[in-house]
């Protein structure tokens, strides 16, 4: 338990012999599961959205246990993965339904393309949001027909279980959604060896172990990975607005977000004014370890964290850093809390320049105009996300096109993009190819199979239309479909 450092509970491990049992198992369920009408199962997920908003208190409390983070922190993954139900419970029956596309030859072929379920999909998900990053990509698949064998991080497993039996309360068969807790090595390797599909969330070294282990198997492998993420404020930006969505960018979830801001590009005509309100901002803040909403952040997930940010701070000071607010662990508080830490002047051979901190660790830098900042944004080998603050939108915009990121937020840190789940979200570079979210998040669950019905005339040679006469005939037709416009 981050906040004290205690054991919170134990639970039985996992070897590679229960990933076999438990897939078999969830192989069987899934054939009756996926046999069940869209609509059946589109509800279930309405049902469990319900029970998520009626037991937030419960939720709050485990993810508040197993991870450290602020319960406003927490409470957004509450709110994400009831959305992420209701979007997807919204648009599964259409997505999934048979789709009529253009045929061969317009009226005599008639084309459908239509989804089937992949089987078992497996999910490898994280510590720093178990709920969102877990439950929350169970939900396309589970809507899609598939069965789901699911790795939670082994610090994080509570989270996991609690929001299976909710998902199980609202009317999902429990064989469907299997859980293995174990050693990552041994029971992520099991997972992937075993199902149709992966989504792995995590760092980029692990990622590309999963995405080899996969590609062996050719099956597809969703990787989302780390992010060095960087926010630009333009001279025309409103100030208030920029440092509260820097606040909120850096600091919340105690910076363990992979969608946190840890780099500042600030025009140099405003970076004075920022840097001032920025640091009067973040030494206001309450540190603290209650299951309450009095604190405004939390404690880092266990020793491990703590020594990754101390280190890059200490490191990035010996480097000729300056620390303008924090840079400190607080003890007094729990043995893994550290004060949200703004630092200045970091060089380019300091370790948290270009390494992801993936803790309360923000670096302010000043650039001249959008040439600078839009080049040192993409200085970067990872592409995750970013976000541009300015009154002119359109401008922004613009901006936004030229960053190598595969989300930029305007006038917002991260939430407006990650909300936004009718749209992908995911990286590029470093970040990982992976994507969720949007009808293609549910699609990316299935295979799909094309239906074509030939009618009249069959295509191809015929014993009235053969040789020249076929090859005439066919390119005349051809030329009409492009006259007419037909794809």
């Amino acid at each position: 338990m981050p906040f004290t450092g205690e054991v919170l509970v134990q639970l039985p491990a996992a070897g590679e012999e229960n990933v076999v049992e438990a897939a078999a198992e969830a192989r069987i369920a899934q054939r009756t599961w996926a046999a069940r009408p869209v609509a059946e199962r589109a509800a279930v997920l309405m049902r469990w959205h319900d029970a998520v908003l009626r037991r937030a208190d419960e939720l709050l409390d485990v993810i508040q246990a197993e991870t450290g983070k602020a319960r406003a922190h927490a409470f957004e993954e509450v709110a994400d993965v009831a959305n992420v139900c209701r979007y997807y419970a919204r648009v599964a029956g259409r997505a999934l339904a048979p789709q009529r596309r253009s045929g061969a030859f317009p009226v005599i072929t008639k084309t459908i393309e239509q989804h089937h379920p992949l089987g078992l999909v497996g999910l490898i998900s994280p510590w720093n949001y178990p709920l969102t990053l877990g439950a929350g990509d169970a939900v396309p698949a589970l809507v899609a027909g598939n069965a789901v064998l699911h790795k939670p991080d082994t610090h994080t497993a509570l989270t996991t279980l609690l929001a299976r039996d909710l998902a199980i309360e609202a009317g999902l068969p429990p064989a469907v959604w299997q859980v293995v807790v174990g050693d990552g090595a041994a029971v992520g390797s099991a997972v992937v060896d075993t199902v149709d599909h992966v989504v792995f969330t995590g760092s980029t070294a692990t990622g590309r172990l999963v995405g080899e282990r996969a590609g062996r198997r050719l099956i597809r492998a969703e990787l989302e990975l780390g992010g060095k993420n960087a926010m630009i404020v333009r001279a025309d930006a409103k100030i208030g607005a920029a440092v509260a969505g820097a606040v909120r960018g850096a600091f919340n979830s105690t910076g363990q977000l992979c969608l946190s801001v840890e780099r500042i590009y600030l025009h140099e005509s405003i970076a004075d004014e920022f840097e001032r309100r920025l640091v009067s901002a973040v030494r206001e803040f309450r540190l603290g370890a209650g299951f309450d909403y009095r604190a405004d952040v939390g404690s880092l997930a266990g020793p491990a964290q703590l020594a990754k940010v101390r280190g890059h701070v200490e490191d990035a000071v010996a480097q000729g850093a300056r620390v303008l607010a924090g840079g400190r662990a607080r003890p007094d508080i729990g043995p893994y809390f550290y004060e949200p830490t703004v630092l200045t002047g970091v060089p380019p051979h300091a370790t948290c320049y270009a390494e992801e901190t993936f803790g309360p660790v923000v670096s302010l830098y000043r650039v001249s105009g959008d040439e600078e900042a839009v080049a040192a944004v993409n200085d970067s080998r990872y592409g995750l996300n970013a976000s541009v603050w300015s009154r002119d939108r359109s401008r922004a915009v613009g901006l936004a096109g030229r960053l190598h990121t595969g989300m930029v937020n305007i006038n917002e840190a991260y939430a407006s993009a990650w909300g936004s789940v009718d749209a992908r979200m995911g990286g590029v570079k470093d970040s990982g190819p992976g994507r969720r979210h949007g009808i293609d998040g549910l699609l990316d669950t299935t295979w799909s199979q094309t239906v074509a019905t030939q009618r009249l005339w069959p295509i191809g040679e015929h014993r009235t239309l053969r040789g020249r006469r076929f090859q005439a005939g066919m390119t005349t037709a051809l030329r009409m479909l492009k006259r007419v416009g037909r794809t």
